[in-house]
């Protein structure tokens, strides 16, 4: 695989590798992308190796938020 072609995506928050790989022609409209290792999910746009941010994670993680209890 050639790597001007593809590259690894990286967290917008904390800039380590995530799972996600992409090609010189990949378009990702609204994708969620997932870091395992800040935990955090940020809606991204991808267009010729660019990404864009639409929507970063909430202050709150989802382990924090306080939930009734029954």
């Amino acid at each position: 695989m050639d790597n001007e072609k593809e590259s690894w995506l990286k967290c917008p928050i904390c800039n380590n590798n995530t799972r996600a790989r992409v090609r010189k022609n990949t378009m990702l409209v609204n994708f969620s992308l997932y870091c395992p290792k800040c935990k955090n999910e940020t809606l991204i746009n991808v267009q010729n190796m660019n990404m864009t941010i639409v929507k970063e994670p909430d202050t709150l993680m989802r382990s924090q938020t306080t939930r009734p209890i029954i």
